[in-house]
Formats: C-alpha cells, structure tokens, sequence
C-alpha cells in the first residue's frame, strides 16, 4: 500500500468514517465474513422477509422473492416492502439476482434454494453474492440440533452483525425471550401434554412438520407433542396411516396457498377415514398462517395461539 493511502486510512478510522472491521459468522456448515454490511440486499420468503423488516433493513435491499407464487402480504408487511419489488414470485434464478446487482441473498435450503440447484452459496460467490442460511433449514445439508427457538433468535443476532445493526438484534431477541418466558411461565399446566398434529398440505399423503421444522418447537413451547416429532426431518410427507395411528388431539392447519385452511378441515372433517381421530370428533383445529409457522418474528404470537387452543374445552 502507497504512504499516502496509508496516512488516509488512518485518518478515516481516526474520523470515524473508516471500513469496519470484518465480520464473520456462522451459516449452517460455513462461516461467512463481510469486510463491510450488504447494500444491495435480497430476501426469499415471507418469514426471512419479515426477519429483515424487524431489524430496519429494507433500505438495504433492492428487492425480495418467493412470496406471491404461493403467500399472500398481510397488511404489516405490505406497508414494509411497498418500496421494494418483488424480483420473482417463485424461487429466484442466479440471472435475477445477478440482474438487480445484490450483494447478499437471505435464504435457506427449501426457502429459495435447492440442494444441487443452480442457486446455491458456491454458484453465487464468483458473482460478489454472499448468502446467510436460515437455521431452521441446514438440516437439509448436514447434522444439527431438534428445532428450537434459538434458531429464530440465532438469525436475527446474525442479521444483526451482518448488517452492524447488532444493538437492535440484540434488543429484539432479548424482548422475545422475556415475553415468552413471562409467558409460558403464566400458563396453566396440563396434566399430559395434547398430541398434537400439523397438516401443511396434501390429500394423497400429508405434508407436516417433524423434529426439525420449527412447529415442533412451538408446540413444545405451548405444552403439547407434536406426533411427528421423531420424524428425523424438517417439512416432509409421511402416510396418512402414521397420522391416523398416532389419533391426533388437536391438528394445526398451516395456512397458506391456494387451499384455504377451511378448505384443508373440511377435508378431514368429511373424510371417514378420519372420523375416530380425537381433534376430528371433538373439532379441534387451529389455523397458523405460514410466516407463523416458519421461522419468524411472529412465533411468539404462534406459541400463544397454539396454548390458547390446548388448553381450550
């Protein structure tokens, strides 16, 4: 380096003004380091999109993606990224996010990339492209721990150093510990935790949530089992047989697409194969919306909907 280029950079770190230091984190089986936060920013999926706004990031982005192929905005987040467009409604082509010029791609495996696919962390680092993992999703590229709430809480801190917004991650993590601890801590004990299952999708064979997805996590936090919680997998399908052998107490319908929740329980509701299941003979059903359901600012809010609907008569 010339002296001159020298002297200036020490005066830019004397002003303030100079490049921060490196930043590196853990994502899934990588770590990943940035010399500066992203500026051209993109995220794929509701529940990734919404992790971005909490944290004051959309004049970071230049875009999101995979929300209008299969989601719905409420009206919080339609007010977040009215400013933004939406780069593609599916999953994103290597030639979208290259085409908008983005620094960083917010995603996770089965959240806008595919293992072997032609979107991937290797294929998009020749372009400048760097990509944080969502947790939740590593288990589709190696080992990892049972779903919990540290993995939420693990991406917003990460997000938070990523971008050099760590003071607000942190304070928002903080909040969302304090108010679920405050929470289950308030709440009335069940004598056996209600089997609990969740119905994505399907009619042929179901498509639910095992060990690995984060309803696990929340029915836990709520009080109940979930059925399929020794399915070592994240969302997978599985036969409708297991479901109707494990006689769920209460199913939680995921709603999201273009079949509607009512649509989804009116299914089992008027199918006879399911008529002895319990949660079916005594109707107990509760809906979550998707950014629910995944990995999001909003499990909290889940977790509460989910107690409410165990312990109700």
């Amino acid at each position: 380096m010339k002296p001159t280029r020298i002297l200036s950079s020490l005066f830019m770190i004397l002003m303030g003004t100079g490049p921060l230091a490196q930043t590196t984190v853990q994502s899934c089986n990588r770590t990943v380091t940035f010399d500066a936060p992203p500026k051209a920013a993109i995220s794929n999926d509701v529940n990734l999109t919404e992790m971005m706004l909490v944290l004051g990031l959309a004049d970071r982005m230049v875009g999101y993606t995979g929300i209008s192929g299969w989601k719905t905005l409420d009206a919080e987040m339609t007010a977040g990224v009215e400013a933004l467009p939406e780069l593609s409604a599916k999953y994103p082509s290597k030639e979208v996010l290259i085409g908008a010029d983005a620094d960083f791609f917010f995603a996770g495996w089965n959240y806008g990339m595919k293992v072997g696919g032609e979107v991937t962390p290797e294929t998009l680092e020749p372009f400048g492209i760097k990509v944080y993992e969502l947790t939740e999703s590593c288990i589709h590229i190696g080992e990892k721990a049972a779903v919990s709430m540290e993995d939420m809480y693990a991406d917003l801190l990460n997000l938070g150093a990523i971008f050099d917004v760590s003071e607000k991650a942190e304070a928002l993590v903080a909040g969302y510990r304090a108010e679920l601890d405050s929470f289950t801590a308030s709440l009335s004990p069940l004598s056996t935790p209600p089997r609990v299952f969740v119905y994505d999708s399907g009619e042929d064979v179901p498509f639910t949530a095992g060990r690995y997805a984060m309803p696990n996590a929340l029915i836990e936090a709520a009080g109940g089992v979930n059925i399929m919680n020794g399915l070592e997998k994240s969302w997978a399908t599985v036969g409708w047989e297991t479901v109707v052998e494990r006689n769920p107490e209460v199913i939680v319908i995921v709603n999201y697409g273009d079949v509607t929740a009512a649509q989804k329980r009116a299914f089992m509701m008027s199918n006879p194969a399911f008529a002895q299941l319990d949660a079916v003979r005594n109707d107990r059903f509760v809906t979550l919306e998707y950014v629910e359901a995944t990995p999001g600012p909003r499990n909290i809010a889940a977790v509460k909907t989910l107690a409410a609907a165990l312990r109700a008569e």
